[in-house]
């Protein structure tokens, strides 16, 4: 597994287990990683557990205005106003990852719920630092201000990046790949509304570059990215055909800010794959 990370150059961190088997395997699977958008996946969870309790009504209006736009997919990247619904907030922070629709959440539900939801899953090494604004903001405050903060990023590099608190896992919303696949784990054997709306929304996400180019169509892939400038990261869940499933969580870390960056997204699949091969069974073809 590990050298698909290596051919692509990038540090990377991967755990894969088999649901309802005792089967796993991994690389660094305990240690730190940035979750990036994968916190949206504890947030929505929360959510639907909310609203499953009576707490929340998702039919409940909001309105995204200039002053919320985090720029993005989604609403987050709207030139107007916006007006939804929670649960298509949720939708939409699920499916198109929009950052935005995160922080309405983040509002209604609380972070010390999405806390405390973490410690009663038993993820003791997950950390919920802040809502995607929060995680904006101290990037804006240690690029040295607002203002001026797209003139001055673009001439950073990704070292001055990286020592950024947002890409520290010592700071910044972190988990470990073996957590993740955990959490994976107990959202495909929890019964009851909260996590099947959790599942099928994860199953319509749009990205499939990471963990879904690299299976066949015949399996479903249900997954949640996770990016950040040199973080690229998936965990999801690969279905095949004869009922097997398995939880898959990867996170990479690169020296690079270019935008797109198809051999990293290659390799978080390739490595995914091989990973749920070795649990079949299967030999990993590409390994020297």
């Amino acid at each position: 597994m590990g050298h698909h990370f290596e051919a692509a150059g990038v540090r990377g961190w991967l755990h894969a287990r088999r649901l309802g088997a005792e089967a796993e395997c991994g690389w660094d699977a305990d240690e730190p990683v940035v979750l990036a958008s994968v916190v949206k996946v504890p947030l929505v969870l929360e959510f639907a557990r909310q609203v499953a309790a009576g707490q929340l009504d998702p039919r409940d209006r909001v309105r995204i205005g200039a002053r919320d736009r985090l720029g993005g997919t989604g609403t987050a990247g709207c030139a107007d106003d916006v007006e939804l619904s929670l649960r298509d907030a949720a939708y939409f922070a699920m499916t198109v990852s929009d950052n935005t629709a995160a922080d309405v959440l983040c509002d209604r539900v609380g972070l010390d719920n999405v806390r405390s939801l973490v410690r009663e899953l038993g993820l003791v090494r997950t950390r919920i630092a802040g809502a995607p604004r929060d995680i904006v903001a101290s990037m804006i405050e240690d690029a040295g201000g607002a203002e001026r903060f797209a003139e001055l990023f673009r001439k950073f590099s990704a070292d001055r990046v990286l020592a950024m608190r947002a890409l520290d896992p010592g700071w910044t919303n972190a988990s470990t790949p073996r957590e993740m696949t955990a959490l994976l784990e107990h959202l495909w054997s929890e019964p009851g509304e909260a996590a099947a709306r959790v599942r099928q929304w994860m199953g319509q996400q749009v990205f499939w570059s990471r963990l879904g180019g690299a299976f066949g169509p015949e399996v479903r892939v249900s997954g949640k990215t996770g990016t950040l400038p040199c973080i690229r990261n998936e965990i999801g869940v690969v279905e095949y055909p004869d009922g097997t499933r398995f939880a898959v969580a990867v996170f990479t870390r690169s020296a690079s800010l270019v935008q797109r960056q198809p051999a990293i997204e290659q390799a978080i699949g390739a490595a995914a794959a091989a990973a749920v091969g070795r649990l079949r069974g299967e030999s990993d073809q590409s390994a020297p």
